[in-house]
C-alpha cells in the first residue's frame, strides 16, 4: 500500500482547521443576536467579511443547518432560523428526559473514574457559572462567558453519557445536543438559572457518589425537569 505524501494530509488538516474556525465565527455571530431571525446569510458576503473562500463558509453553514440555527431554502440559500417555540421546547425536553435518565440509570453504580470525572466537570460548571453571575451583577451579558458556561454544562452531561456504555444513546445525545444551541438563543439576555442548575448538578454528582436520598436517575430527572420548567417559563415571557 502506498502511503500518501506528507503535504496532502497537512492540507487536509489545514482545511478542517479553517472550516472549524469559520464555523465558530459564524456560530458566535448567530448567538450574539447581531443578525435577526429570518435574515439571509449570503455565502459570498460572509466569505469576504472573513477573508476566506466561499468553500469553508458553505461547509460551515451545512454543519450549522444540522444544529437548527440556520435553514436552507431551495434557490434562496441560507437564513437565520427563529428560536425554538414553546411547543418545540417541550418536545426537546421530552426527548432529553428519556435519554438523560436512561444514561444515568445505565451508568449506575458509578466507578471511581466516573465519580472523579463528574466531580471535575461539576467544578468547571460551577466556576463558569460564578463568572457569568459576576458579569451579570456588573450589568454585563458576556457572550464568551455564557458560551463557556454552556460548554461546561454540556461537558457535565457528556461524562454521564460516556459512562452509560451505550453507543446509540451517546449518538442520539450528540444529535439532540445540536438543538440546544437554538434553545440557548434566549439566554443571550442573560442566564437566569445559574444557581439552580449548579445546585442540580451537585445533586446529580452526590447521587453518583451514593450521597443523599436520590438515585442518579432520580437526580438527573429532577434536573432536566427543572431546566424544562425554567426554559418554558422564559420562552413564554419572550
Amino acid at each position: 500500500m502506498t502511503m500518501p505524501s506528507h503535504p496532502a494530509p497537512r492540507r487536509g488538516v489545514e482545511r478542517r482547521g479553517l472550516r472549524d474556525h469559520v464555523y465558530e465565527l459564524i456560530l458566535e455571530l448567530l448567538l450574539s443576536g447581531e443578525v435577526e431571525p429570518g435574515a439571509r446569510l449570503a455565502i459570498d458576503t460572509i466569505a469576504r467579511q472573513l477573508d476566506v473562500s466561499p468553500t469553508p463558509v458553505r461547509e460551515a453553514l451545512v454543519h450549522l443547518e444540522r444544529t437548527g440555527l440556520v435553514t436552507r431554502e431551495a434557490l434562496k440559500g441560507y437564513r437565520v432560523a427563529p428560536p425554538l417555540g414553546s411547543e418545540e421546547l417541550a418536545e426537546l425536553f421530552e426527548a432529553r428526559l428519556v435519554l438523560e435518565t436512561a444514561a444515568a440509570r445505565l451508568a449506575t453504580p458509578a466507578g471511581p473514574d466516573l465519580v472523579a470525572q463528574l466531580g471535575e466537570a461539576q467544578q468547571r460548571h460551577r466556576e463558569a457559572g460564578e463568572r457569568v453571575v459576576e458579569a451579570l451583577d456588573a450589568g454585563r451579558v458576556d457572550l464568551a462567558l455564557t458560551t463557556e458556561y454552556f460548554a461546561a454544562d454540556t461537558d457535565f452531561h457528556a461524562v454521564v453519557f460516556r459512562a452509560c456504555g451505550n453507543r446509540y444513546l451517546v449518538g442520539m445525545s450528540e444529535s439532540l445536543g445540536a438543538q440546544l444551541h437554538r434553545m440557548r438563543q434566549s439566554a443571550l439576555r442573560g442566564v437566569t438559572d445559574v444557581h439552580e442548575a449548579v445546585a442540580e448538578h451537585a445533586a446529580v454528582a452526590d447521587a453518583f457518589r451514593g450521597l443523599g436520598e436520590l438515585t442518579p436517575e432520580q437526580a438527573m430527572e429532577r434536573h432536566i425537569v427543572g431546566v424544562r420548567t425554567r426554559s418554558l417559563a422564559q420562552a413564554r415571557r419572550g
